[in-house]
């Protein structure tokens, strides 16, 4: 498979958003493992001890910032993880932990919306008129974004629907959409509907990426051919930063240039990658993308989503859109015109005030990314990931990794795929009884991704020694 290209080495914690040619070679710095020594690791057996775990999370330089988060409390009855030990949660890619400032935040507005009732929008240190606004500037390092092409708002699937009403605008010759093959179900969805509703057939507007035969994942220059085979009928290319079943972390920039230099639109449904891959997104210039904040970003259970339109678009007002007030410019928001005039910027794209509870959880979250920093979590990240992949590599040598080897084409989540004899949910059902918190995709697929600002060494560790032990279990039953 050929790898992604090299990541840029990240920014410092300001607005310097440019990203630099080339990855740093320290990506263990601070880190007793080194991730480019997991093969050396599967194979001797070296370091893959719950001890060395323990001894890599206590040299691990954003180990406190665990304890700003809240584990689900350890299940009673387990068999094989006893004792007093906390539960292993290893699903950020499906919900983040609840930081315990979010309490706090929650508490705050509730408290205000008590005080003051309607004129908590105008009232205090954060009025609600302006709360969308505060998440900005941390979002936008979290994205490689300027502040004005940011804006959090709705969700993910009603951004990308509102993305494609400037940027999908098909002719009779340049119709397509192009995503990759087996895209979240919410994605196709969206696309498929968007191509009907302007006329058109899924059947012959609608082009899926898939991997060749035999393998499962997308090779860069598949793509990249693709893009210039099916470019001149094409007029949006949306794909996924990191695709939800096998973890694989696409060449953002290099797609998107391939596909910008064809004329096609590019979008990027980063539910998978914000707060987990390092992103530029003002550098490498699509022309939108979308996110949710629940997964990596841990604001909670459906909530609010977060959206990117570059700002070679800000100052555009001829863009078509849906509108609604709060995209109006704020000067005279209240004014209450009818004429719409859009705010610069992701902003002009919002239709309704935000909620504020889900903005408050946000922030709380957020103020620990700032604290962390993208290039310390990813430095993490790989460390760690890649352990994990050693440890399955050894111990649970009939799993197969789904994910690529490449630690440029992956986030956190390894996506792993269990044999026609592993009954998949009996398994999964055995790790949670142990408090073993993952989670499974059909047809075959298990996701564990260990979220750098929470989880470390010895959690892949005691996942997988207990995974081990649930599938001897599971195997010991099948032979009764």
């Amino acid at each position: 498979m050929a790898a992604a290209s090299s990541e840029p080495a990240p920014p410092t914690l300001g607005l310097n958003i440019e990203a630099p040619a080339a990855e740093p070679t320290d990506l263990a710095e601070s880190l007793v493992w080194e991730p480019a020594k997991s093969g050396a690791f599967a194979a001797s057996g070296e370091g893959l001890t719950a001890d060395y775990a323990d001894a890599a999370d206590a040299a691990d330089e954003l180990r406190s910032l665990r304890d700003e988060f809240l584990f689900p409390p350890t299940e009673e009855g387990a068999k094989i993880r006893t004792g007093d030990r906390p539960s292993v949660y290893l699903c950020g890619n499906s919900l983040g932990l609840q930081p315990r400032a979010v309490r706090e935040e929650l508490s705050s507005e509730l408290d205000k919306w008590a005080r003051y009732g309607v004129e908590g929008h105008f009232k205090s240190d954060l009025p609600w008129v302006t709360v969308d606004e505060t998440p900005v500037e941390s979002m936008a390092r979290v994205v490689g974004a300027k502040p004005v092409e940011v804006a959090v708002m709705n969700s993910l699937t009603v951004n990308l629907h509102l993305m494609m009403v400037p940027f999908y605008r098909p002719t009779a010759t340049r119709h397509k959409i192009i995503i990759e093959k087996h895209a979240f179900p919410s994605d196709w969805q969206a696309v498929a509907s968007q191509i009907r509703h302007h006329g058109f057939d899924p059947a012959t507007s609608l082009v899926e990426l898939g991997p060749r035969e035999g393998e499962e994942t997308l090779r860069t220059e598949d793509i990249l051919s693709a893009l210039e085979r099916e470019g001149p009928s094409t007029a949006l290319v949306m794909l996924s930063g990191v695709q939800y079943y096998t973890g694989q972390l696409f060449d953002i920039p290099a797609i998107t240039a391939a596909a910008r230099a064809q004329g096609c639109k590019v979008g990027w449904d980063l539910a998978h990658a914000a707060g987990n891959a390092p992103l530029y997104l003002n550098a490498w210039g699509p022309d939108f993308a979308c996110w949710c904040t629940y997964k990596y970003l841990n604001s909670g259970p459906g909530s609010i989503g977060g959206c990117f339109v570059h700002e070679r678009h800000a100052e555009d007002a001829s863009l078509n859109r849906m509108a609604g007030w709060w995209g109006h410019r704020k000067t005279d928001r209240f004014a209450m015109a009818s004429a719409f005039v859009p705010s610069p910027g992701a902003f002009g794209f919002q239709l309704s005030n935000p909620p504020v509870l889900c903005v408050a959880a946000l922030r709380a979250s957020l103020r620990l990314f700032d604290k962390a920093t993208m290039p310390a979590l990813r430095r993490k990240s790989l460390a760690v990931t890649a352990y994990l992949r050693a440890l399955v590599a050894a111990r649970l040598p009939s799993v197969k990794v789904l994910t690529p080897d490449e630690p440029s084409s992956r986030g956190a989540q390894l996506s792993l795929e269990f044999g026609s004899d592993v009954p998949l949910r009996r398994v999964y059902e055995a790790l949670q009884r142990e408090s073993v918190i993952v989670d499974i995709r059909e047809p075959s697929a298990m996701r564990v991704a260990p979220a750098p600002l929470y989880n470390g060494f010895r959690d892949c560790w005691d996942f997988v020694d207990t995974l081990a032990a649930v599938l001897e279990e599971v195997k010991g039953r099948a032979a009764e």
